[in-house]
C-alpha cells in the first residue's frame, strides 16, 4: 500500500483505465485535482472550455463516437450546477462519462460554507443530479476512493451506458492515506448479455413465418456496435429497417431496405411499413413519443395486431409503451449473433425471402412515391434557402466518414427526415432530452474522438447564441470543426407550433429589433472573426455548397451563417400529440387503414 493524495488516486485510475481527456473548468474546489492532472499531462490531457455545460456535451459526444468514456471536472457550487443539462442529455441517450464534481470540505459539512447546498442535507449536490446519472458517489475519505472509482468506471459502460457522478469534498483531493489502486480492467467491454435459447428460437420462428416483417433499430444497436450483424440479417431475410435518429448509420442508409426515421417527421415509407407490418423486431429502441406518433394507433404503429419482439439491454424499457409478444433482455450484438446462428441451423431463409417479395415491392412503391413528392424541393435554388436544399448540400459536401452533430431545433426535424448516414457513430443527436447546446458544444468532443474525420455541427441561431463561447475553445485548442448556423431568425420549432394548434398567433418566437420589428440576429460571421475563427454568411444554395466545401477543406474552425426560409415547415407523415391539444393529421399520407 502506498500513501497517496486523493487527487492522485483519481488521476492514476483515470490513466490506467485509458481515459485520454478530462474536460473541465478550474475553481477553488478542484485546484488540487488540476495539479494532479498536470503532473500526468503526458498521459491524460486537460481541456478547459469556457462553460461547464460545454465540458459535459464534449464528453457525451466523445463517447458516442469512440465508445470510450472520458471525464469532466467542475468546482463546487455554480460550476457543478452547470452540469445537469449535459448529464441529462447523456443519460437520456445512453451516453457515458464520469462527472467529477467538487464539494466543500467534510469538516464544514452542514455549516453553510461558501457554495454548499445544505438546506435538506449536507453537501447535497448529489441530490441535484440524481435523476440524470446512473449513480452518484460521494467518498468522504481518501481510502474510499479506490472502491468508488472502480465501481464508477465499471458502472458507466456496463449494461445500458450512462453518466456517473463522483462528488469529491475539497479536503479529499488534498489529504493522504495508504491505499491500493483497483486492478487495471484492460478496457473490459460492456457485458455481452445473451438471450435464452427459447427466446432466440421463438424470434427466429416468428421472423421466418412472417408475411410482412420489419425491424426497428435505436441507439442500442449503435452502442453494441452491431451494424455488421444487423446488415447480415437484413440481407439474409430481406427485411426492411426503420430507425430512430440515434440508430441511423448502423445500417447504411443507402441500402435499399433502409427506410429511414419513423414517426412524426420521418419518411412516408417508414410509417407505412410500421403501420402494416405483421411482425416487428425492435432492437435497442424505446418507442418514445416522436418515433411512435405519440402512441396513436395507426399513425406509426399498430401494436397489436402487429406482434412485437422487443430486445433491449435495459429490462425497464421492455413493455414500457407496448405489450410485446416476446420481450428479450440482451445485448443487441450478442442476440443478433445468436439469431443468425439459429436461422442458419433451421434453414428457411430463402423461403422467407420469397414470402416477403410482395411486401418489399409495396415498400419500394412507398419509397418511390415519397421520393417523387420531395425531390422538387431538393432542387430548388431560392434565397433564403429551402431547408431541403440545405440538407442536400450538406449531404453532398460531407464524405462518408464525416461526423454530423445536430443541435436541438427545427433544423433537426429536416435532418431526421432526409439525412442518409452511411456509417454508425457518424450522426449524433440530442434525442431524448433535446438539449440546446449539445450540437454546438459536442462537435468539439466528436473531433477529439475522431481527429481524422471532418466534423460539422448544424445548429440553430437560437442554440448557437446560447453557447457561442465554443469559438474560444476551438481556437485555444486548435480544434478544426465547422458550425453551420441555421439562421431563420426564430425559435422555429416553437413558432411552427404556435402557428398550428394555437390558431395562427406568434408570440416571443421570432428574433426582431427596431420600431419596425425587422428580423434580427447578430452578424455571426463577424462574431466568428472576432474570436479568430473564419466566418462567412450565405443566402443561396450555390454559395452555401461552395462555402461548406471550402470550410471542410480549410481544416480549421469555421462558421457558416446560412439564411434559411423560416416559412417552409417540416412535413409530418405521422403525428405528435401534446394533450389536451388535438393531434394534427399527417401532411403527407393518411392514417392507417386496413386496405
Amino acid at each position: 500500500m502506498k500513501r497517496m493524495k486523493g487527487a492522485d488516486v483519481i488521476a492514476d485510475v483515470l490513466v490506467q483505465e485509458g481515459v485520454p481527456y478530462v474536460f473541465g473548468i478550474c475553481g477553488h474546489g478542484n485546484v488540487g485535482m488540476i495539479d494532479a492532472l498536470h503532473e500526468r499531462q503526458d498521459r491524460i490531457t486537460f481541456v478547459s472550455p469556457r462553460h461547464e455545460q460545454t465540458a459535459g456535451h464534449m464528453a457525451d459526444a466523445y463517447f458516442r463516437v469512440a465508445h470510450k468514456p472520458v471525464a469532466t471536472l467542475t468546482s463546487c457550487g455554480p460550476g457543478s450546477a452547470n452540469m445537469p443539462m449535459s448529464l441529462a442529455c447523456a443519460q437520456a441517450d445512453s451516453s457515458a462519462f464520469l462527472a467529477i464534481t467538487a464539494n466543500v470540505p467534510t469538516s464544514q459539512f452542514n455549516r453553510g460554507p461558501f457554495q454548499e447546498s445544505y438546506h435538506h442535507y449536507q453537501a447535497d449536490f448529489p441530490s441535484v443530479v440524481r435523476p440524470y446519472v446512473k449513480r452518484s458517489f460521494q467518498p468522504s475519505r481518501v481510502d474510499m476512493l479506490p472502491v468508488a472509482m472502480r465501481q464508477a468506471m465499471h458502472l458507466m459502460t456496463s449494461g445500458r451506458p450512462g453518466p456517473v457522478n463522483l462528488d469529491v469534498p475539497y479536503n479529499v483531493f488534498q489529504e493522504e492515506d495508504a491505499v491500493t489502486l483497483p486492478a487495471v480492467r484492460g478496457g473490459a467491454p460492456v457485458n455481452r448479455l445473451g438471450a435464452s435459447p427459447e427466446d432466440v428460437a421463438q424470434t427466429a420462428g416468428m421472423l421466418l413465418s412472417a408475411e410482412r416483417p420489419l425491424i426497428f433499430i435505436g441507439h442500442g444497436v449503435t452502442l453494441s456496435e452491431a451494424g455488421p450483424e444487423l446488415t447480415e440479417l437484413v440481407d439474409r431475410l430481406g427485411i426492411a429497417v426503420v430507425m430512430s435518429p440515434n440508430g441511423m448509420g448502423a445500417l447504411d442508409m443507402a441500402h435499399p431496405l433502409s427506410l429511414g426515421f419513423i414517426g412524426r417527421n420521418g419518411t412516408y415509407a417508414a410509417n407505412e411499413a410500421g403501420r402494416r407490418c405483421d411482425v416487428l423486431l425492435t432492437l435497442g429502441a424505446r418507442f418514445d413519443d416522436r418515433s411512435s406518433s405519440s402512441w396513436k394507433q395507426g399513425y406509426s404503429w399498430n401494436i397489436p395486431p402487429t406482434r412485437l419482439v422487443q430486445v433491449d439491454i435495459d429490462v425497464a424499457e421492455i413493455a414500457r409503451n407496448y405489450d410485446p409478444a416476446l420481450g428479450v433482455c440482451a445485448d443487441i450484438r450478442t442476440f443478433l449473433r445468436q439469431l443468425l446462428a439459429e436461422i442458419e441451423a433451421r434453414g428457411g431463409a430463402d423461403a422467407a425471402r420469397r414470402r416477403g417479395a410482395h411486401w418489399r415491392e409495396r415498400i419500394a412503391g412507398w419509397k418511390a412515391e415519397w421520393e417523387a413528392h420531395i425531390r422538387p424541393a431538393f432542387l430548388a435554388d431560392t434565397s433564403p434557402m429551402r431547408p431541403e436544399r440545405v440538407v442536400r448540400e450538406v449531404q453532398g459536401a460531407l464524405p462518408e466518414d464525416a461526423i454530423l452533430v445536430c443541435d436541438s431545433g427545427v433544423h433537426h426535424n429536416w435532418f431526421m427526415q432526409f439525412w442518409q448516414a452511411r456509417r454508425p457513430q457518424r450522426m449524433l443527436n440530442t434525442w431524448g432530452f433535446s438539449a440546446m447546446g449539445f450540437g454546438v458544444s459536442g462537435v468539439l468532443g466528436a473531433k477529439l474522438a475522431a481527429p481524422q474525420s471532418p466534423c460539422v455541427a448544424v445548429v440553430g441561431d437560437g442554440g448557437f447564441t446560447m453557447t457561442p463561447h465554443v469559438l474560444c475553445t476551438a481556437v485555444e485548442y486548435d480544434i478544426p470543426v465547422v458550425w453551420v448556423i441555421w439562421n431563420n431568425y426564430a425559435w422555429g420549432a416553437i413558432r411552427d407550433l404556435q402557428l398550428g394548434p394555437f390558431g395562427g398567433r406568434e408570440l416571443n418566437t421570432s428574433f426582431t429589433a427596431g420600431d419596425n420589428q425587422a428580423p434580427y440576429n447578430p452578424d455571426f460571421g463577424a462574431m466568428a472573426r472576432a474570436h479568430g475563427v473564419e466566418g462567412v454568411k450565405v443566402s443561396s444554395a450555390g454559395e452555401f455548397g461552395d462555402a461548406l466545401a471550402h470550410a471542410i477543406a480549410a481544416n480549421k474552425p469555421f462558421v457558416i451563417d446560412a439564411e434559411v426560409d423560416v416559412n417552409v415547415k417540416p412535413q409530418s407523415v405521422g403525428t405528435w400529440e401534446l394533450p389536451p391539444l388535438r393531434h394534427p393529421e399527417p401532411a403527407f399520407g393518411l392514417p392507417w387503414s386496413p386496405a
